[in-house]
């Protein structure tokens, strides 16, 4: 099955906690990066190259889906069938990408969509055509390969068809889908096979031919997921015609791009990830299509040794990943901690200090401030002081899930009474503290806890990092401090939930998307820094305001009670338009 389901991580099943293969071929790329971009969420300016990436993919996908007429006797004619709709998909592409363009609120200054002509979109679907027109020329001089009369008695050889327009599409979770039960889905491009035994015609070799391709109807995620957890990746096509299983990753660039050298990190990942979501299956071979040719890239498949030895070094590169960070983030980057800038993707990781404290690599800080330093003044305090573990002494006196917390992931929670006061405590995400209901029946001491409100109310969350321990464990735990355990633990009504900060935003970005059940969700993001340190400021629905969204890299701004919260272990400072006071102070 080319998706599955999150064992974990809720109605969307992201998680900054799982590795993928982005992540991993970031990680391997540099690991500054890595931390800051996808942990941290920090990240540069749209490219026109990023949204045309999407929309190319989009509309090729289209493409194959479509269904040529029976009557179509040559290969000439076939490709003149689907060369004629390739305009229209170039216009959509064209369109689509510029209402991206014009939502993104941080763009590159020296470029507009229009630069991006409709010829050169047209070139790359045409590329993409070419490479697979090569598929349906292969299964017409193998006779239609192993599934041709499987198909024609109306058998379709795989639980999850190819996507075609005219069939019903197929959510990962169909009973989420609001109304899909009363939903009619136009069949004007119907198949007709031919006789049994009879030869293979053009129209029948492109239906066999076409991959599984990820369906731009189906708004879920079309993932697959490590039955643990830990690890997700999303396929572009699966090739699957002639009995083999062929996985392939299109990119729109060509393979002289400084990022060529990590499809095969990634199209590996792809195949050991196959294999663990699909009772040990290894998959036949791996391809990336590259649209600005056309060009095919061909790998080996990793063998069944080289897949146990990939699970391994994957399952420890998680585990470094998800050690990485505590508390706001030093940037520029402490000395000797910042990389040399020269991989792929690198800028913001390559923002350093050297011993006399100038900055070296700063071309990208400089595109949007002049500051390098400035005075914090009260109330708003340094983003440094921002609390970060606690430990705090108490009992459970209930416990319950997973159930579904603020963003809607299922996490396990649990009630602590402590000096008279209750407050819940629960994972920080999903799975990130496991054994929650296992810990001590008595008295019990949390150690690392992080401290967080919602709705108004004060809650402790904990992760990896965390541990529930007897008294007299914390005590032996404390030992060299020289403090007693007392002297050492937060009294839960002096919890700080809250902060007042001020500094230049960095960076910033707002998402839109509908949930599993079609409902829509809005998420702003930005990331402001004090000229030490940076932290991650994000808002949700209704808290989004005008004033928000008017924000751009450069300004400074002040926010006095910021609700504070975690994601992957790194504050996130949260804006809730009750009790949030933004205030922008300059340009």
């Amino acid at each position: 099955m080319p998706v599955g389901l999150p064992p974990l991580g809720g109605p969307l099943g992201r998680s900054r906690s799982r590795i993928s293969a982005s992540g991993l071929t970031t990680f391997l790329r540099c690991e500054r990066q890595w931390f800051l971009g996808s942990k941290l969420g920090l990240s540069g300016p749209t490219t026109p190259s990023q949204v045309l990436g999407i929309v190319i993919e989009d509309e090729l996908c289209g493409l194959l889906m479509h269904r040529p007429d029976a009557s179509i006797t040559s290969l000439t004619e076939l490709s003149h069938w689907i060369a004629q709709k390739v305009p229209d998909a170039a216009r959509r592409a064209q369109e689509a990408g510029q209402a991206d363009w014009d939502a993104s609120l941080w763009r590159t200054a020296d470029w507009v969509w229009e630069e991006i002509e409709l010829e050169t979109m047209e070139e790359k679907l045409r590329a993409g055509l070419t490479l697979f027109m090569e598929e349906v020329n292969e299964c017409m001089n193998a006779g239609g390969g192993p599934y041709l009369e499987q198909y024609r008695k109306g058998e379709c050889p795989f639980e999850v068809p190819s996507p075609a327009w005219g069939e019903e599409p197929r959510f990962p979770v169909p009973d989420k889908v609001r109304s899909f039960g009363m939903r009619s889905w136009a069949r004007d491009e119907p198949m007709v096979w031919n006789k049994a035994g009879s030869d293979v015609s053009w129209h029948e070799a492109w239906e066999i031919a076409r991959p599984w391709v990820k369906d731009p109807r189906v708004h879920q995620p079309q993932r697959l997921y490590h039955p643990e957890g830990w690890a997700a990746g999303e396929l572009d096509l699966v090739m699957r015609w002639d009995g083999r299983i062929r996985l392939i990753d299109i990119k729109s660039g060509d393979p002289t791009s400084r990022f060529a050298a990590s499809l095969q990190h990634q199209l590996r990942f792809y195949a050991w990830l196959w294999h663990e979501t699909h009772d040990g299956q290894t998959i036949d071979g791996l391809e990336g299509w590259y649209l600005a040719g056309p060009h095919r890239l061909t790998y080996d498949a990793p063998t069944k040794e080289e897949i146990q030895a990939m699970t391994s070094e994957f399952f420890s590169i998680n585990k470094a990943m998800q050690g990485m960070g505590s508390g706001p983030v030093a940037l520029p980057a402490l000395s000797g901690d910042a990389c040399s800038g020269e991989a792929a993707g690198c800028h913001w990781c390559s923002l350093g200090k050297n011993s006399d404290g100038s900055l070296v690599n700063d071309e990208l800080l400089a595109s949007i401030t002049s500051v390098r330093s400035f005075e914090v003044a009260s109330p708003s305090q340094p983003l440094s002081s921002i609390p970060n573990r606690v430990h705090v002494h108490g009992k459970f006196t209930g416990a319950w899930g997973p159930l579904p917390n603020h963003f809607g992931e299922p996490v396990l929670g649990a009630m602590l009474m402590a000096g008279g006061a209750q407050i819940t405590v629960e994972e920080s995400e999903p799975g990130s503290y496991p054994t929650l209901h296992d810990g001590p029946k008595e008295e019990l001491v949390i150690i690392n806890a992080l401290p967080g409100v919602w709705r108004g109310s004060p809650r402790l969350y904990l992760d990896s990092k965390s541990k529930l321990v007897t008294v007299a464990e914390a005590e032996e735990h404390f030992a060299d401090s020289g403090k007693a355990l007392k002297d050492l633990t937060t009294r839960v009504g002096l919890l700080r939930t809250r902060a007042n900060v001020e500094g230049i935003v960095l960076s910033l970005r707002k998402r839109s998307g509908v949930r599993l059940d079609e409902k829509p969700w809005t998420m702003f993001a930005m990331h402001l820094w004090d000229g030490a340190h940076v932290v991650e400021i994000a808002a949700f629905g209704s808290s989004i305001s005008g004033q928000i969204e008017a924000i751009r890299p450069g300004n400074r701004i002040t926010l006095m009670a910021a609700e504070l919260g975690w994601r992957a272990g790194l504050p996130q400072l949260r804006i809730d338009n009750r009790k949030t006071r933004l205030t922008i102070k300059d340009d």
